[in-house]
């Protein structure tokens, strides 16, 4: 849901892409190159990152598979070291602190997690602190509300940092269009922060800031 829509995105930009996966769709666009690899495997993923300009991984396991999941975002996370190339990590909004109460992670939150979930947005703790644990990297964390779905790209979301953002309307969400929107937006202007988090905002423009 999110790899396409990012990929989407930096086409509209102007941007040459390089889908990577497992099993990676046949593209009719020239400027969309799409490479076979798996993340688990350090040398390919060194091998396939040569010569770009930014990483965007957005691995997503369910059933949850943490070691995957740190494994391979670590594997990115060395290459891109080595190849001096910034990793933008799509990770998940468990890694975020709950409004009000910074002592309390979304993950371990049930008004933001249902139990059936509790154990993916855990997952997504332990790719941050993978992340965390590797200083070497330019890296930055974007963890998306605590509803992502389909919709529509308006362009319009609010910024923040590490801790869960509620819209205007009492609802945690945004669309994964305007997601998208926001990753190409940190690439393209990073900002200070390696953990962020945004939510829909349809009221004010693309990469309002808060705090």
């Amino acid at each position: 849901m999110v790899g396409g829509r990012v990929a989407g995105e930096a086409r509209a930009r102007g941007h040459r892409v390089l889908a990577l996966s497992r099993k990676p769709p046949v593209s009719d666009d020239p400027d969309v190159t799409p490479v076979a690899v798996d993340a688990a495997d350090p040398d390919a993923v060194r091998e396939a990152l040569t010569g770009a300009g930014a990483v965007v991984l957005t691995l997503r396991t369910f059933p949850a598979d943490q070691e995957f999941l740190a494994g391979a975002t670590r594997a990115v996370l060395d290459a891109a070291a080595r190849l001096g190339i910034r990793v933008l990590v799509v990770g998940g909004a468990g890694a975020l602190h709950s409004p009000g109460d910074r002592e309390l992670l979304v993950a371990e939150n049930p008004a933001y997690v249902p139990d059936e979930y509790r154990a993916v947005a855990l997952a997504g703790v332990a790719q941050l602190r993978t992340c965390q644990a590797h200083p070497a990297a330019d890296w930055v964390y974007l963890s998306p509300p605590a509803v992502l779905e389909p919709g529509t790209r308006t362009g319009h979301y609010r910024r923040g940092t590490d801790t869960l953002l509620i819209g205007a309307d009492g609802r945690s969400w945004i669309s994964a269009e305007d997601l998208a929107v926001a990753v190409l937006d940190e690439l393209e202007r990073p900002g200070p922060d390696r953990h962020v988090t945004v939510v829909q905002d349809n009221r004010r423009s693309a990469r309002a800031d808060s705090a």
